[in-house]
């Protein structure tokens, strides 16, 4: 029997490539795709499937994208296998998305056998991350990361959302929350990261792989 597959990705030549190089594998079988949230939700309530592999930033779909997407997912489809397959690198998101219960996180700098690798994985019941994002350990900081500031998975949320062209009003609408709150959480992110100016909270995120460059694009 093969393993039947969702994938959702807003990159139509992205989501091309890994179609036809999962088409390869004799134990998969996509069974179809999305470019948005809204696409994805309807798929998966008419396409039986197995696994979900989608990307995290998807700008624009019905159900928005990233942490909040991720979280209605679990609560509306708690059977579902997810591989979130990402351009952002993030140790922070990494560790978010397991303790929402993602069963994978993997970064596109990746081969493709990892993909492989971690689809077989969670569908078998297992999680797959790569190494460097050790989730089964609590997160300490050591004598090379005790100076690096920590943003909590809000922060770097609103952080993403904000350099991704949204306005402080768009980002509390969007995740349900208060204008006072996300100020608060975008201020306390620039706090902590010893920034006053959001150009340099723009340079930040795309050195740090908080953003990339399509999310602007794509807002």
């Amino acid at each position: 029997m093969k393993i039947r597959l969702l994938l959702a990705d807003d990159h139509p030549a992205l989501l091309s490539g890994i179609k036809h190089d999962l088409a390869q594998i004799p134990t998969l079988e996509v069974v179809g795709e999305a470019s948005d949230s809204g696409e994805l939700v309807s798929l998966l309530r008419t396409t039986p499937c197995d696994v979900l592999v989608t990307d995290y930033a998807m700008p624009g779909g019905s159900y928005g994208d990233g942490m909040n997407f991720m979280s209605y997912l679990r609560r509306n489809f708690p059977d579902l296998k997810i591989v979130v397959f990402t351009m952002l690198d993030s140790p922070a998101l990494v560790h978010g998305l397991a303790r929402l219960g993602i069963h994978s996180v993997l970064g596109k700098v990746f081969e493709t056998s990892h993909l492989i690798s971690a689809i077989h994985a969670v569908y078998a019941g297992a999680r797959y991350f790569p190494s460097e994002y050790d989730v089964s350990l609590p997160r300490r900081g050591n004598s090379d990361t005790k100076s690096a500031p920590r943003l909590t998975q809000r922060e770097l949320e609103v952080v993403r959302l904000y350099v991704s062209g949204l306005s402080v009003n768009e980002i509390a609408s969007r995740l349900n929350r208060s204008k006072q709150t996300i100020s608060t959480q975008k201020s306390s992110a620039m706090r902590k990261l010893s920034i006053d100016r959001d150009a340099d909270l723009f340079r930040y995120a795309y050195e740090n792989g908080i953003a990339v460059a399509s999310d602007v694009t794509s807002a």
